[in-house]
């Protein structure tokens, strides 16, 4: 499997892998705080049977100056976690609750605590930084420090949205909040992996204090989850708990419009992806020939709006081929790229791990700020197979958008590393885990091409890194085309191609409604290490076609599927997967569930 197994398998330690399979089935106990008691009588056996006369712990917490009744309600709310010792113990000595804390007081600690463990979190990965460091060293730090700011904004938010948020809203706010706790989870793990070829002993020093922040986060997604259950049976809503495990969605997702577009963007925002292009307002021209207001990318970005404009910004990006390393940064909103056309309009770079940087920071085209949209142009790495990871585009934006794109790289071409994202009719082309990371991604109308790799690689579409059950993440790739580019098809036969394998325990990834060209091995998945997440991921395909299409010779692990009904496979559109802020907004178009 060599080095590169290293390089997104090392997390992944036995030890790890032990601790995070005890307990993954989540048991549902949870109280009401004695406010809503009177109105949720269907709920008080669950709190009873959740109560324990421990004398010990109840000496303990009323040291502390809580009560008894406070002290069972963490016990309910952290029963429903993957840690639930370490959130009993992490609440308990908290000190913010008071005596009556309810489901959404005890919710709202937990993320407190959260953001309390990151900030010790970045001051510690601050003290590692000294004179000397090498370029490996010093690049995994500064992704640490960018992973834990944006983790602290994403917890933030949380905490925000949840002040704002009862107990019986929770249904209608639950995504947005899974949502940013799966991305604040995804980042912890973001920043170890980039010590995995550095000297010294970051990676030990880090590594407690990032598994703490993430256990910390998980319990806060997994309470999240059971109060939306909760107060979704409370309400009398048909979709139980058992039909959510079932469905591995969350809940309240909003549908498509007929041409794919996920309904969370504006009625503005669809007529900037539909063409002509030339009728759009443009606010800034990029032309290397200096007859536009910029002669780079990256000077164009810096002019941009800052601090989280809910303005569109569009800068068109004239054809020419851009040798820039461009950063569209988190406080950056509504950012839009319009090129002249796929390989008309290229942004090209070479970064890569071979060569010194991070995975995380070799990508040509990175973007974290909110709702980007790129259309009509192409996002490429040009390092080749023989420097291993080289990214091509990077994307940590969330309800962001990419229409009729080219995206071309060898190993881990395109990272869809966190948030809600949208690629339609774009070609995608690389050779190992070409798209990979943690994101809540649909892939629709695409072309995903794979490449001549190195002698004795595998092939990989797809290394999805879903670290824990709770997280609404996974990679969905539906009606799109999935075949050999022309270098490749004359000696296919000669390297092995895999619809993907699972990069972390609770890897997610469905294709359906898509061709599947006959260079995929009749077994159509691969492992990773062994047993590795083999009966904990999940793969689905349903009603694919072309000859490798047949499923008799799949694999049989217990993670993988066939879907068979309509109603499953539906769960995994753009409509159903991709949930955004508003529902339906008015675009005069008639709004579909997605499937074909």
């Amino acid at each position: 499997m060599g080095w590169k197994n290293i390089s997104h398998g090392e997390l992944n330690d036995r030890s790890e892998q032990h601790t995070r399979r005890k307990g993954t089935k989540r048991i549902l106990a949870i109280p009401l705080a004695s406010a809503l008691i009177i109105g949720a009588v269907i709920f008080l056996a669950v709190g009873v049977q959740g109560h324990d006369n421990e004398r010990a712990k109840d000496v303990r917490t009323n040291r502390l100056g809580w009560g008894k009744s406070t002290s069972n309600a963490v016990k309910d709310a952290c029963s429903s976690t993957l840690h639930p010792k370490l959130c009993a113990s992490s609440l308990l000595s908290f000190g913010g609750l008071y005596s009556e804390a309810g489901p959404m007081e005890i919710v709202n600690a937990a993320v407190s605590v959260g953001i309390l463990a990151v900030e010790k979190a970045k001051e510690q990965a601050r003290s590692l930084s000294r004179p000397g460091l090498d370029l490996r060293q010093r690049g995994a730090l500064h992704d640490c420090m960018e992973m834990f700011d944006n983790t602290l904004d994403q917890l933030n938010d949380t905490l925000s949205d949840l002040h704002n948020t009862s107990f019986w809203s929770m249904p209608k706010h639950a995504a947005d909040l899974e949502t940013r706790l799966s991305a604040a989870i995804t980042n912890q793990y973001t920043c170890l992996e980039g010590f995995h070829l550095c000297k010294g002993d970051f990676k030990q020093d880090l590594n407690g204090q990032l598994r703490y922040v993430s256990n910390l986060v998980s319990n806060s997604l997994a309470m999240v989850c059971n109060i939306s259950d909760k107060a979704n049976q409370g309400l009398g809503n048909a979709d139980s708990l058992s039909n959510r495990r079932r469905r591995l969605l969350s809940k309240d997702f909003i549908a498509s419009d007929d041409e794919g577009f996920p309904s969370w963007m504006s009625a503005e925002d669809r007529r900037l992806l539909r063409p002509p292009a030339g009728s759009i307002k443009v606010n800034a021209v990029v032309a290397m020939d200096g007859s536009g207001d910029h002669r780079s990318i990256s000077a164009a970005v810096a002019a941009a709006p800052d601090q989280k404009s809910k303005t569109r910004h569009v800068i068109h990006i004239k054809a020419g081929v851009y040798e820039e390393n461009i950063e569209i940064q988190k406080s950056k909103h509504n950012i839009m790229f319009i090129g002249d056309g796929k390989d008309q309009t290229v942004i090209t770079g070479s970064r890569n791990v071979h060569d010194g940087s991070t995975t995380f920071d070799s990508a040509t085209v990175a973007v974290t700020g909110k709702q980007f949209i790129a259309r009509d142009m192409t996002f490429q790495n040009t390092a080749g197979p023989a420097k291993h990871q080289a990214v091509a585009l990077r994307v940590g934006s969330d309800l962001s958008a990419f229409y009729r794109c080219s995206i071309k790289g060898y190993e881990d071409t395109l990272y869809v590393h966190s948030l809600r994202q949208f690629y339609r009719d774009c070609d995608i082309y690389g050779t190992v885990d070409f798209i990979f990371g943690n994101a809540a991604v649909v892939l629709q109308n695409c072309n995903l091409v794979a490449r001549k790799p190195l002698p004795k690689q595998k092939i990989m579409y797809a290394a999805q890194g879903r670290q824990d059950p709770n997280q609404n993440t996974g990679i969905s790739i539906h009606n799109c085309r999935l075949t050999a580019d022309s270098n490749l098809a004359a000696v296919k036969s000669s390297f092995p191609a895999y619809l993907g394998r699972p990069w972390r325990e609770y890897s997610r990834t469905v294709i359906m409604q898509s061709y599947l060209d006959d260079l995929i091995q009749p077994a159509g998945w691969y492992e990773w290490a062994g047993n590795f997440a083999l009966d904990t991921l999940y793969y689905g395909e349903y009603l694919n076609m072309g000859p490798r299409a047949p499923t008799a010779n799949r694999v049989k692990w217990r993670g993988y599927h066939v879907i068979k009904t309509s109603w499953e496979a539906s769960q995994f559109t753009v409509g159903q997967f991709i949930q955004g802020n508003s529902w339906l907004p008015s675009t005069g178009v008639q709004y579909s569930s997605g499937l074909i």
